[in-house]
């Protein structure tokens, strides 16, 4: 049996032309780029050469690229940084009930510090209302961090109209834009943030390296000591080869753009073509307008998503959840819970499907005709 790999949300696997470029960037640039000798000049330069192309693809500047572990690093360096900068003038915080935990559990912790956070709500498909956040903003706001697009759901938030609505604040705006970069198109000035997260991970590059944007003249307070590496923003050697591999799959990720949105947004459409075709009971949770085309979050009725995803990986269909699978139990998931309320069906029902490299027509049909057939003998 064909096993059918649709969580490119969680993660995604490498593109043969990255792992080419790892593999050659361990063999070949081995020197420690803060080094002055050759072997460190050379490992300076197509560090730099990396952040280059980082840094275009978003309409940035090369110094503006902080490189850090991944998506959680940056958030947090985004958050603690400018917190720990801004203080002094205000300890009001704003982000959205349906962060990444890298964001919720930071705000958490500037909570018990003695920050004041809000939570924004939103609406049954996953959006926040602009006519709420207006009326949540204080002169002591210092930052606002609200992600670019859902990972559970896959719903965009309207960054480029909140950044227009700071423009005058002295709030940092900081948006994560770790499931979005890649899928969408970003730039910088036209979302008017003053920084972004993104991680390689999620569109086809090594694990373990992302970067942090920080806009020219953003305030930001270290949170790695060590080395002045990164223009003193974070400690620590680079990880060279990563670099290589990131910039090589936004460069594949640039070029491809387009012709990969039309895919993925034919994907979708094939997948409930088929429930269609079987009959399926079925709702997409989300906003059908503002959406990211790879992630496809479904509702069965009747279902119960633990028994429903041990039933996909056995049909070979690797799908996940919202949830957290701890013990036997379930924590249903923050995002759904924020969207429908926390007795909801949802809560208990929904799965997420993903999309991404290595997929065709073909397996789309399959899993979907897989997931039909387990919610027709599942589903109560």
């Amino acid at each position: 049996m064909e096993t059918i790999y649709l969580d490119h949300a969680a993660t995604s696997p490498m593109h043969p032309e990255v792992i080419q470029a790892l593999a050659s960037a361990f063999e070949q640039t081995y020197g420690n780029p803060s080094s002055i000798h050759t072997a460190g000049r050379q490992a300076r330069k197509v560090l730099d050469d990396a952040r280059t192309i980082l840094a275009k693809a978003i309409g940035a500047k090369d110094t503006e690229i902080i490189f850090t572990s991944g998506g959680t690093e940056a958030d947090n360096t985004a958050i603690f940084g400018v917190v720990n900068s801004l203080k002094h003038q205000g300890k009001h915080i704003i982000t959205t009930q349906i962060e990444h935990h890298a964001v919720l559990n930071a705000c958490e912790k500037l909570e018990k510090e003695g920050f004041d956070v809000t939570y924004l709500p939103v609406d049954e498909s996953g959006r926040i209302s602009l006519e709420t956040f207006k009326n949540e903003l204080r002169e002591d706001t210092i930052l606002v961090t609200i992600m670019y697009g859902n990972n559970e759901v896959g719903t965009i938030q309207p960054i480029a109209e909140i950044g227009e609505l700071l423009k005058d604040h002295q709030a940092i705006f900081h948006t994560d834009a770790v499931q979005a970069f890649g899928i969408e198109k970003l730039d910088v000035d036209q979302l008017q943030v003053d920084l972004l997260s993104v991680s390689s991970h999620k569109l086809n590059g090594p694990k373990g390296i992302g970067f942090l944007y920080q806009r020219t003249g953003t305030p930001l307070v270290a949170t790695f000591f060590g080395g002045s590496q990164e223009k003193k923003r974070r400690a620590g050697t680079e990880n060279v080869p990563a670099a290589v591999g990131f910039a090589k799959a936004v460069e594949i990720a640039q070029r491809e753009m387009e012709t990969k949105n039309e895919q993925l947004q034919q994907f979708r459409q094939l997948f409930l073509q088929i429930l269609d075709e079987e009959s399926i009971q079925y709702k997409v949770n989300g906003n059908k307008e503002h959406v990211l085309q790879h992630v496809l979050n479904i509702s069965f009725k009747g279902m119960e998503v633990e028994s429903f995803l041990v039933n996909l990986d056995m049909a070979g269909v690797y799908a996940s959840s919202g949830s957290a699978c701890t013990a036997g139990s379930i924590d249903p998931s923050h995002v759904l819970v924020a969207m429908f309320g926390k007795d909801a069906a949802e809560l208990r029902n929904s799965i997420r499907f993903s999309f991404g490299l290595g997929l065709t027509k073909e397996l789309i049909e399959e899993a979907a005709r897989r997931t039909a057939a387990i919610v027709k003998r599942l589903a109560n």
